[in-house]
């Protein structure tokens, strides 16, 4: 099977390589978030919440998950190719594994994600961020980047199954905000006042993800947010890569 993965990966990598232009508005997006919101927001870092960190500590882990909208649209539409021109059911006639098709499109788009994440922090670099945690924190940064980008793709992956249209596939993607703006994105959970609002970011996944990259940006690591950084993206993994292997089993099922 890895071998599977291994090349029907760099076959997904090769495709999206061609069309280099479908890259740029994910990368805006999230330069956006990075540029306007560090830009316009930043005095509130003077805040005693912030702890005296600076706000483009709190902001970046907003730029860099963003990112996974594109990523995960990307690998959602590569399958979506694949099913219209055939290629899936011609795969599904060799011995190769079912879970490297649905795995090969998500690890392309979370390559293409963390590649766009590295470029984001040496622009952050320039902007004045610093990781204390050193490079293993900027590795954990990396790393928290790729587990999100990949559970993101396996939702695109398994609604790209589903609708096998490309565009619905993109569509769908957009839930991504209701999670992006649902959490504490621009200031901490103590300056939350609405009640909905702070249940809401309490039982949002992304919100564990930001606060376990600010931990790795903070001078003072807390582990426990970490850890729930951790546990909340080997849930949404568990979930959207068991979904979209059912849905890619029902899919060849419905075509032989």
């Amino acid at each position: 099977m890895a071998t599977d993965v291994w090349h029907l990966t760099l076959r997904a990598l090769r495709v999206s390589v061609r069309v280099p232009w479908a890259l740029i508005p994910n990368f805006a997006i999230s330069l956006f978030f990075l540029l306007v919101y560090n830009g316009g927001l930043s005095g509130i870092a003077a805040l005693p919440q912030f702890a005296g960190s600076h706000y483009i500590d709190f902001i970046l882990p907003v730029a860099v998950v963003s990112g996974a909208v594109g990523g995960a649209g990307g690998a959602g539409q590569a399958l979506v190719r694949d099913i219209e021109t055939g290629y899936l059911t011609k795969m599904a006639l060799t011995p190769v594994s079912r879970l490297a098709l649905v795995l090969a499109p998500m690890l392309a788009g979370m390559v293409q994600l963390v590649a766009q994440t590295l470029v984001i922090l040496l622009v952050s670099f320039t902007m004045g961020l610093t990781i204390p945690t050193g490079i293993g924190g900027f590795l954990a940064i990396l790393a928290f980047t790729a587990g999100w980008g990949l559970a993101f793709s396996g939702y695109a992956v398994a609604i790209a199954l589903k609708t096998r249209n490309g565009q619905a596939s993109q569509a769908a993607t957009f839930i991504f905000f209701p999670l992006l703006f649902l959490s504490d994105t621009f200031v901490p959970m103590s300056l939350i006042r609405a009640h909905w609002m702070r249940i809401a970011v309490h039982i949002n996944p992304t919100t564990y993800v930001f606060n376990a990259m600010r931990a790795l940006l903070s001078r003072s690591v807390s582990m426990p947010a970490i850890w729930h950084g951790i546990i909340a993206i080997l849930a949404a993994l568990a979930v959207t890569l068991t979904w979209a292997l059912l849905s890619t089993r029902k899919s060849l099922a419905a075509r032989g």
